[in-house]
């Protein structure tokens, strides 16, 4: 009997399904063998072109020898492990530890009978230049951690560690909150004015003062327009009718589900990932890590099939829609996201495994492919400009002909304008004037950070889940309503990295590394030449600043409080390892500590009315709750 081997049980399972008892098929349970855990050292030869020396995962020594024991009664073995760098690496491990037997790679973007068969006709080999993209990245990962960390140790605080990629994401986050701090807000005013047409009002709005853009900056310039406004005749001077065409997006890749998810459901990408993880294995979803557009022709058939039987043929464009991956690193061979079978509806899953977040993932999936290869939706878009003396005024108006794609998605609402003509007189109803200002940039959401960790070329889609995950594990950013903001000792890190080690950390190398990691992968670079280039400056600058370098200081914040076990000092909020909590400013001297309790302001609970506060779950995660438990034992994972 042949073997097949793949990643989970889930997998293994679904592959069953449809193999039947042809194949025995076992679960890896991921990766088998890795540079050493915790306690291992460095286990990179340096000396010998970077060498690492791998070793069977602990917790996976039981696993090997039951691949082992099954291996010695297979004729073939199949490596059916998922179509990336990490599947690539497991299939290599699993190869080496199981030695010499007829090894053939296998790969499959669906769990679909008919896209196994086709892959099981079809084997190759272990692809060693993908493999060792991964091994690139890994050693990369690992000489950073462990010789960035100890340093950090020294010169900043103790507990502390240095990620390659996850530095440059708490940059972002550092730098974006810098910005918002410098920023100085800007006054201007929006003027609007309602005319009437016969017995029908509309808005208008100030754009054009004697012929240029209408800026407005102060309140005395605001005072003489509006006057001016007042006392002006109004008129029609232009009137244009368009019709203007909505195009739908492309389906989705990895990043733009990871935005959809935490846009739509408030979701985290490292929940989003998981769910579309257990969509794939059960063979729902194709293969959720792209950053691919592209559609096999097959499943286009399929979805124009279903659009026209189901909305009709005017929903269907002349010919199937193609989008261009603007990712240069996006293999075509992959597929963008979408279901297996574009019929089945999200009722249609099986509820066992499924929970409403499945189908939930599910039908946003589906409804994008769908909306991707369906008609645009089209608006009949009225503009009406009015002149006042010197000023232009301006209106919009907007009426759906059409629903398109959009048929699937939000109603929209039609804005109705007057049918006017071309110098016809309005009468004056009232100027609307609004003093604004400016407002510093938007703090990073996690689609956000997604967004431009993409644009920037940092990281991989793949890879931001855990990117986002483990900088607030680490405590260097937190996440208050939805958006993220540094902690003091996310700042201290990134202004120590900087100073020190500015060049690795500069988003343009970052950047240069992942393209050097695709470039390892298409065979058109060495690995080992790579990280030697990126480790020779590395090591030259640990030891200049190990002597040299100044040690930061950890802001803190001040309570106002004073220290209640010694005289000289005031109690002060640190951030540790497990987040903030109360001390001596003294310390180490003094060593009185205090658990950090944050208060929302301006909330109360709903139930009681007591203060809420923000606390952690056994798992790190972040959910709100009443001062008054355990008599009242209102929580939850959004403010009320």
């Amino acid at each position: 009997m042949d073997l097949v081997i793949v990643e989970s049980p889930t997998k293994a399972k679904t592959l069953t399904k449809f193999l039947g008892s042809a194949y025995k098929i076992e679960a890896s349970m991921g990766h088998v063998r890795d540079l050493p855990e915790k306690g291992g050292g460095l286990a990179i030869d340096i000396e010998h072109d970077f060498e690492p020396q791998y070793e069977v995962l602990s917790s996976k020594r039981a696993n090997v020898a039951n691949l082992k024991r099954l291996a010695q009664d297979a004729k073939i073995i199949y490596l059916a492990t998922d179509p990336d760098r990490e599947g690539e690496a497991i299939a290599y491990h699993v190869e080496y530890l199981l030695g010499k037997h007829d090894f053939r790679r296998v790969t499959f973007h669906e769990i679909t009978k008919s896209a196994i068969e086709e892959a099981l006709k079809h084997p190759g080999k272990v692809d060693l230049q993908m493999f060792n993209a991964q091994q690139a990245r890994r050693v990369l990962d690992r000489l950073v951690g462990y010789t960035l960390s100890p340093v950090l140790w020294r010169k900043v605080r103790r507990g502390l560690s240095a990620g390659r990629v996850q530095s440059v994401a708490v940059r972002l986050i550092v730098d974006k909150e810098r910005e918002i701090r410098a920023f100085v807000p800007v006054e201007y005013w929006e003027i609007f004015v309602d005319v009437r047409r016969k017995t029908l009002d509309f808005r208008v709005q100030l754009v054009k003062i004697e012929g240029k853009t209408a800026k407005i900056g102060n309140g005395e310039v605001a005072k003489k327009v509006i006057a001016d406004l007042e006392n002006a005749k109004y008129s029609v001077s232009d009137l244009t009718r368009e019709e203007q065409h909505s195009s739908p997006y492309p389906p989705f890749t990895t990043s733009l589900l990871q935005r959809a998810g935490s846009n739509v459901y408030g979701w985290s990408a490292k929940m989003t990932m998981q769910i579309a993880q257990s969509l794939y294995e059960h063979g729902y979803i194709t293969y959720h890590r792209t950053d691919s557009f592209n559609l096999a022709g097959e499943a286009v058939g399929m979805a124009r099939d279903f659009i026209g039987k189901t909305y009709g043929m005017d929903y269907l464009p002349e010919k199937p829609r193609v989008y261009k991956t603007k990712s240069a690193s996006a293999q075509e061979a992959h597929e963008a996201i979408r279901p297996t079978d574009v019929t089945r509806l999200s009722a249609d899953l099986a509820t066992g495994a499924m929970t409403s977040r499945h189908l939930k993932l599910y039908e946003l999936i589906r409804k994008r492919l769908l909306q991707s290869q369906m008609a645009d939706a089209r608006f009949d878009k009225t503009s009406i400009v009015v002149s006042a003396d010197q000023y232009l005024l301006k209106a919009d108006g907007k009426r759906m002909i059409f629903d398109g794609y959009l048929k699937l998605g939000k109603p929209t609402d039609d804005v109705f304008l007057p049918d006017v003509v071309a110098g016809e007189t309005l009468s004056l109803v009232k100027v609307d004037p609004l003093q604004k200002f400016t407002n510093p940039p938007n703090r990073y959401s996690e689609a956000g950070l997604i967004k431009e960790l993409e644009s920037r070329g940092i990281g991989r889609p793949s890879t931001y889940a855990a990117i986002i995950s483990t900088i607030q594990d680490r405590g260097y950013v937190e996440k208050i309503e939805k958006s993220f903001r540094p902690t003091a000792i996310g700042e201290a890190v990134v202004d120590f990295l900087l100073v020190n080690f500015g060049n690795i950390f500069a988003y343009e190398f970052t950047a240069k590394m992942e393209k050097d990691l695709d470039l390892i992968a298409d065979g058109k670079k060495q690995w080992v030449p790579t990280v030697r280039e990126f480790w020779e400056p590395l090591v030259q600058q640990v030891k200049a600043v190990e002597e040299t370098g100044e040690r930061i200081k950890v802001k803190v914040e001040s309570t106002g409080q004073k220290c209640p076990d010694c005289p000289e000092g005031e109690i002060v909020v640190r951030t540790g390892k497990y987040g903030k909590f109360l001390s001596c400013s003294t310390y180490p001297e003094c060593k009185y500590t205090k658990p950090y309790v944050e208060y929302i302001e301006g909330v109360v609970c709903p139930v009681d009315g007591g203060r809420v506060k923000a606390m952690k779950s056994k798992k790190g995660h972040k959910f709100f709750g009443c001062e008054n438990y355990p008599t009242c034992k209102w929580a939850a994972w959004r403010l009320p």
